[in-house]
């Protein structure tokens, strides 16, 4: 995306009377965003963990760093591209994987498909999708697409993931560590508010065959159990659930195949028990590139590195597990450092505008994952929203490249920043 094409677009727009339809601005995006959701919805997507305080220092981490323009270098032609994994890409933006992404618009996963597939920005298909990772391929067609898995209690549904995403043309795995106890946080908490228990962002779970058949062997055994008897809440609960199920409604509801689903996944969903000697078992089922997501320790990525992995994120998982943990931008640095170029580090948490993504590719970082930004976007006017809050951020970045004096990615470095006074 050529930033000056971008802006004079906008701006001829303008002249017509066409202004753009969702916000530069990130906080007038994030506030026209809430406004667009349920409360429960907004609350689920905005969620940080206890008082916030990680959320807050992963933005006051890239304040406290400044860029230094150059000035009298020759920036008529900028090259944004980089590499990853054999792949070419325009840009060093990744869609992050978000959960649930119904509760922002009913098209949910496919329209961010539809909107990556435009821009050719790789979309991470998140493990608590609401979309079956085969549709979200269908719609990107030959843009690249990577899986993130949540590693299960069941090996044989981590194994079946996998293949799947393989036969998907998913070019990566990206394990997120962070998650094996989901985090303190009260937003959702206060409105009791979990979306899994009603059946929704588990798509991944319900078009999966070894999930199904562990539904099936739930649903028979439980058959016969007493059901306690429904308050209006819980019918509207069973009504969400059932609907959530990939079978005709009536159906799913007579076999109970709704209720046993959201059951197996509360049994199966998190693994506290995962230690470094269960990653060689992911390694010998694909051929993937293997990425750790959730590295915050200089000591877990040299653990990493001699785990062979092929790639590591730095993440906070966006603020939402621990409160008062470290800002990714900080922990970028030293991480940076033990890999010393060995395999790709990309950066997560916090991104917010295309100055964000210099900064972190000046202290190291080989790409960004953007997360909240094109969910506003997604809530406010759905795919489209989604690519308009990419090609605001993939524009915003190649400005300030140029601006910056940067030719390439290869001249983004260290040396283009200043601590803030």
């Amino acid at each position: 995306m050529n930033g000056l094409a971008r802006q004079t677009a906008i701006y001829l727009g303008g002249v017509g009377g066409r202004r753009p339809g969702v916000p530069l601005d990130p906080q007038r995006l994030e506030q026209r965003a809430r406004a667009a959701m349920s409360r429960e919805a907004a609350a689920y997507i905005w969620a940080g963990a206890g008082a916030g305080s990680t959320l807050r220092a992963n933005r006051a981490a890239f304040e406290r760093w400044r860029i230094v323009p150059r000035m009298l270098r020759d920036v008529s032609g900028r090259d944004t591209s980089l590499e990853l994994f054999g792949r070419r890409l325009p840009a060093p933006f990744l869609l992050a994987p978000i959960g649930v992404l119904e509760l922002a618009h009913r098209e949910a996963d496919a329209a961010v498909a539809r909107a990556g597939r435009e821009l050719g920005v790789p979309m991470i298909f998140s493990n608590q999708a609401s979309r079956p990772m085969e549709e979200c391929a269908r719609a990107l067609g030959e843009s690249p697409r990577w899986m993130q898995l949540y590693w299960s209690s069941s090996d044989e549904l981590v194994e079946s993931l996998a293949t799947r995403a393989e036969r998907c043309g998913c070019e990566a795995i990206v394990v997120t560590l962070d998650t094996t106890i989901v985090g303190w946080r009260p937003g959702d908490l206060e409105l009791a508010f979990l979306p899994f228990l009603r059946g929704q962002g588990i798509a991944q779970y319900t078009s999966d065959p070894v999930f199904g058949a562990e539904v099936e062997r739930a649903a028979r055994s439980a058959s016969d159990a007493p059901r306690p008897r429904p308050t209006l809440s819980a019918l509207r609960t069973l009504i969400s659930l059932t609907r959530a199920y990939p079978e005709p409604f009536w159906r799913t509801l007579r076999s109970g195949r709704g209720r046993a689903a959201v059951e197996r996944f509360v049994a199966l969903y998190s693994r506290p028990s995962l230690t470094w000697e269960n990653l060689p078992f992911l390694r010998e089922r694909t051929r993937l590139p293997i990425l750790l997501k959730g590295i915050l320790h200089r000591d877990d990525a040299a653990r990493a590195l001699e785990a062979g992995v092929d790639g590591i994120v730095v993440s906070n998982h966006g603020g939402r597990q621990v409160d008062g943990a470290i800002a990714t931008l900080d922990a970028l640095p030293a991480i940076v450092e033990v890999v010393g170029g060995r395999v790709p580090v990309l950066l997560d948490s916090g991104v917010r505008t295309g100055a964000d993504a210099f900064k972190a590719l000046a202290l190291g970082a080989t790409a960004v994952l953007v997360g909240r930004p094109y969910v506003y976007g997604l809530a406010i006017a759905g795919a489209a929203g989604v690519g308009e809050v990419l090609e605001n951020l993939l524009a915003e970045f190649d400005l300030t490249m140029g601006l910056a004096g940067c030719r390439s990615l290869a001249e983004v470095h260290r040396a283009a920043l200043a601590p803030a006074p």
